[in-house]
């Protein structure tokens, strides 16, 4: 895919994310200060605030897929994304735990609501051959934005008032708005086979709940998901209390994973664009996730410049894993979905994502945190089964489709 894409609404829908992603970038950077010395709530209220909203979100992933099957998916995102900048503007408003924890469970639902309708929307709107490549842009899009929106966010760090964590709070409203706009504005995609009747058999929406295979295939999808865990918790946890190395490598490893994104997902993921393919690459998702747990136990011990450089080879280790892991999933969850139901069956595989991605610190805090070089083999071992299991049970997913699976 070229450096601007030539399909229009792919050039849309990366806009919308650049833009959504960079008042993101500003928002997640300064949320925790704000949180607390602002707000005045404790760390293990925002903990704990946050997981409950992270709960909200993987509920809102199926009733937005069964959404996004009856209704225009582009109108969809634009009032999901209107309910998130208030959402936003809310959080101005928090004084207190119950508050914070209102506001949170909104902004999360709505927000997740809106991965399920978008990624229904590419589902619908995008040829199944673009499919993954489209995925594969939009996220080295999405890691520039949030870069981008941590940078800035800086300056909010530096100065340290209530007045400049306020001012991003509204800036990161306004970028909701702005997406919103470009989204609405967008072509209305054609409708997916058989949408016809499902406005009104509804039982063909909750298939996705009942089809087993694709549900075993979303749960290992799930644990893969659990990595996501390591970068933003694991290792700087891991680098803290645990080794020599110097704990500025927290944020040149988080650098090292976005620039490697940004210049090789779409790369990596041209190879992968089919089912037999995603089926093939399954297994070294796991393997190189758990290489790189191995390799992240070997730094606690070693003296600062080898840890360092320890460290430094297992992030990019995981990176690669991560960039292939996003591809088989994006293949798997458009190809092995049923066509009549795409929204229902996205809403699915939304949802266990984000059910992974809301268990990974508990899971590696627990496993390599606590338990140390036992810990990590433990997640090793995880990571290498669901890899593993994933190519068997895409060939059982197959035979299961009752049309032909894109070859």
């Amino acid at each position: 895919m070229a450096l601007v894409p030539h399909d229009p609404m792919t050039r849309r829908l990366a806009l919308s994310a650049l833009v959504d992603r960079i008042g993101n970038g500003l928002f997640m950077t300064t949320s925790a200060l704000f949180f607390t010395r602002s707000v005045g709530l404790s760390v293990g209220q925002v903990g704990l605030g946050l997981t409950i909203a992270g709960g909200c979100g993987v509920a809102a992933s199926v009733p937005a897929g069964h959404a996004a099957d009856r209704w225009s998916p582009p109108r969809l995102i634009v009032g999901l994304a209107l309910l998130e900048a208030a959402g936003m503007l809310a959080y101005t408003r928090v004084h207190s735990m119950w508050t914070f924890l209102v506001v949170a469970c909104l902004v999360a639902a709505a927000g997740q609501a809106s991965v399920s309708v978008r990624n229904t929307l590419i589902a619908v709107a995008v040829p199944s051959e673009r499919r993954a490549s489209t995925r594969a842009y939009l996220r080295a899009v999405t890691n520039l934005g949030i870069g981008a929106g941590s940078a800035l966010a800086a300056v909010a760090l530096q100065v340290d008032t209530r007045t400049a964590y306020l001012v991003l709070i509204v800036v990161d409203a306004l970028t909701f708005v702005v997406a919103a706009a470009l989204i609405a504005r967008l072509p209305m995609p054609p409708a997916a086979p058989g949408a016809a009747s499902a406005h009104i058999d509804g039982a063909r929406g909750l298939r996705a709940l009942t089809d087993w295979p694709y549900l075993t295939m979303t749960v290992l999808n799930a644990v893969l998901t659990l990595q996501y865990g390591m970068l933003i918790v694991g290792v700087p946890l891991w680098i803290a209390g645990h080794t020599h190395a110097p704990r500025i490598l927290v944020s040149a490893i988080l650098v090292i994973n976005t620039a490697m994104i940004v210049a090789l997902q779409v790369r990596t993921t041209r190879r992968i664009d089919t089912v037999s393919a995603a089926a093939r690459m399954a297994p070294w998702c796991g393997l190189l996730f758990s290489g790189a747990c191995l390799i992240y136990a070997l730094a606690s011990g070693a003296n600062a410049w080898v840890a360092g450089a320890v460290l430094i080879v297992g992030a990019i280790v995981q990176t690669f894993g991560e960039m292939i892991a996003a591809a088989v999933g994006w293949t798997m969850s458009y190809d092995l979905a049923q066509p009549d139901a795409p929204g229902a069956y996205q809403g699915v595989f939304s949802g266990g994502f984000a059910a992974g991605q809301m268990l990974a610190p508990l899971v590696v805090t627990v496993t390599a945190i606590h338990l140390g070089g036992i810990g990590w083999l433990i997640l090793a071992a995880v990571f290498a089964a669901a890899g593993a299991a994933l190519a068997p049970v895409t060939r059982w997913t197959v035979r299961t489709r009752t049309v032909s699976v894109p070859a």
